[in-house]
């Protein structure tokens, strides 16, 4: 996952020779230049598509979070994994641009085609699932299966693999599987981007953060990253340039001139959607905590993330250069709502609530028992008080304390 990050990263500033950037760009070749309507109507799409993973992904983490099966539980970025984030990247970016330096990039390409056609099935598979089992008939003959590898014998037999489906599932992943040979054989950016989408809603629904620093931390870190590798040195655009793989949304410039066969594209890297989208998606149950029936922050960070994605697309048509998206979306999402708390007196409150709670409502966390006397019925109302949300508190009874 974070060497794909890397990637994605640097799939945002493919071909910047021609005046492309910060995930929107033209590929390098001689061509005529794109139309105003075409321009708009690429850019416009690109902002669209970045947007739905932010409303379908923070649907279904919400989903998620109801869930009973622990293995499908979101998985909280720590402070310290935030830390390490952009040097793994870093290392992760270089190495790919040694290998396209070293290798012959055809059969690089041609490897990282098939990793992508796997993660690409499963990816859409697992997003179209909800959808699909609306438009099963009530009788439709859905068997259960359970896929299990294991280890050893007997009392030392250790579970390796331990996946249950059924057969919508199968259907799902038989859908999938066309679009993924569909991508496979062509390259179409119709394929590229059901892809691209799969990837950033499965990235914001399956990935939190667990407070506002570890935010602040991620996207620092990644700030210097994208400036450094973009501004410093050629090693992203290189890799860019020679990398293929659906870690970017793309839409055609020339789309009104040639149709669907268009190939004139503006590029937007999915690392440019994911990682401001878990920053939005972190503010969302903040107001909960402070008994407010309120999605204020949530709001502000998804105004903040149109804001710069906006600014990005306007510099690089201005400049004409590959420009970093996250130079601009890193002070907007982590500005606009500190600016919101700093006015509302919250900012004490933001930085030090954390979602683990409210992400994960059924094993909630006491930052300390109460100290009380009398019944046990006592005791276990004044242990409910400890949660933030009233809605989401646990009936417990005396016997289980």
């Amino acid at each position: 996952a974070v060497g794909a990050a890397a990637m994605e990263e640097a799939a945002a500033h493919n071909g910047s020779a021609a005046g492309a950037g910060a995930g929107a760009g033209a590929p390098a070749a001689a061509r005529p230049p794109a139309t105003p309507e075409g321009m708009a109507l690429a850019y416009g799409s690109l902002v669209l598509m970045a947007l739905l993973p932010i409303f379908f992904g923070a649907l279904r983490s919400v989903s998620c979070a109801k869930s009973k099966n622990s293995s499908e539980m979101p998985e909280t970025i720590t402070s310290r994994d935030a830390a390490r984030f952009p040097i793994v990247a870093s290392c992760t970016l270089l190495g790919l641009y040694l290998f396209f330096k070293i290798f012959s990039q055809e059969y690089i390409n041609l490897l990282l085609s098939m990793y992508f056609f796997v993660l690409g099935i499963l990816a859409l598979s697992h997003t179209i699932s909800p959808m699909m089992n609306r438009f099963f008939p009530a009788n439709f003959p859905n068997k259960q299966y359970q896929l299990l590898f294991t280890q050893g014998s007997g009392e030392s037999k250790e579970e390796i693999v331990n996946y249950e489906f059924d057969t919508k599932d199968l259907v799902c992943l038989a859908l999938s599987s066309v679009v993924g040979v569909w991508y496979l054989l062509r390259k179409h950016w119709i394929a590229n981007n059901l892809f691209g989408l799969a990837f950033s809603l499965n990235g914001v629904e399956l990935l939190h953060l667990n407070n506002v620093s570890t935010g602040c931390i991620l996207l620092g870190g990644l700030f210097i990253y994208d400036v450094f590798w973009v501004f410093g040195t050629n090693v992203m655009v290189t890799v860019a340039k020679s990398f293929e793989a659906p870690i970017k949304l793309v839409f055609p410039q020339d789309l009104l001139e040639k149709g669907l066969e268009a190939d004139n594209f503006a590029m937007l890297g999915l690392g440019d959607i994911v990682i401001p989208d878990l920053r939005s998606l972190h503010s969302a149950p903040f107001p909960c905590s402070l008994k407010k029936n309120t999605h204020t922050y949530f709001y502000t960070s998804f105004v903040a993330y149109i804001f710069g994605l906006g600014l990005t697309i306007f510099i690089m048509h201005i400049f004409k250069h590959a420009q970093p998206a996250l130079l601009y979306l890193v002070p907007a999402c982590i500005g606009f709502p500190l600016l919101v708390a700093l006015a509302k007196g919250e900012v004490t409150e933001m930085f030090s609530y954390e979602s683990s709670a409210e992400i994960l409502p059924h094993t909630p966390r006491l930052t300390h028992f109460p100290t009380v006397s009398g019944s046990p019925a006592s005791l276990a109302d004044s242990m409910q008080q400890k949660l933030s949300c009233p809605r989401r508190r646990r009936q417990q009874s005396p016997s289980a304390m």
